[in-house]
């Protein structure tokens, strides 16, 4: 099997942090000048891109920086009650027994992916995690990531929960695998067409034999 290099989105993909961050989103609220979300707004939220969010919310887009180094900070104290998505360590294990590369690019901390990995007994299975901070798509930091662990695209699987992560992999010329079990809903994520999606952790092994 030709060695391949999977890069994983974090929050969603890897991280069940879904519950820890609306919590913290609601917490800041006020300080931020936005509503909270209500519980029947989520799944609605779900089907929209991170600029639909933004737009919704009515958060002034100059203090989103502040505002995702604040939730980052704050989910830093959640770490240790974070889990894992439901089989997805069991298919990391077994991607990295294949010989694969593994690594993740998240708009998280680094401080906290690699809290979260100790916590949960992943760490050695990454060989790479790449932090940057992006209001809206990924592609810049998806390239940054390329060039600094010397990757080609042809090499690089992409695998997120988000429109944007396929929005930026598109861009990026590398292959994208959609995963329903993170953020964005099925149907908006099928809309973007990418090169798989797929519901179940355990899918990804042979989704990865096919590319």
């Amino acid at each position: 099997m030709t060695q391949k290099v999977i890069i994983f989105d974090f929050d969603g993909t890897i991280a069940d942090t879904l519950d820890a961050l609306v919590s913290i989103a609601n917490h800041l609220a006020d300080d931020f000048g936005y509503a909270p979300i209500a519980a029947e707004e989520l799944a609605y939220l779900r089907n929209l891109s991170s600029r639909q969010i933004i737009k919704y919310s009515g958060v002034s887009l100059l203090k989103i920086p502040f505002l995702i180094k604040k939730v980052q900070s704050e989910l830093k104290g959640k770490i240790q009650d974070l889990k894992p998505i439901a089989g997805i360590k069991e298919s990391l294990v077994s991607l990295k027994d294949e010989e694969h590369r593994l690594g993740i690019i998240t708009s998280n901390s680094s401080d906290n992916v690699m809290d979260f990995l100790r916590h949960n007994n992943l760490e050695t299975l990454f060989d790479f995690i790449y932090s940057g901070v992006t209001i809206f798509g990924k592609t810049t930091i998806i390239n940054n990531a390329l060039k600094q662990n010397k990757l080609s695209p042809q090499q690089v699987i992409y695998v997120g929960d988000e429109i944007r992560d396929i929005e930026a992999s598109k861009k990026a010329n590398i292959k994208v695998i959609a995963v329903a079990w993170g953020f964005n809903s099925q149907e908006v994520l099928a809309k973007q067409n990418p090169d798989f999606l797929i519901h179940q952790p355990q899918e990804l092994l042979q989704v990865v034999k096919n590319c």
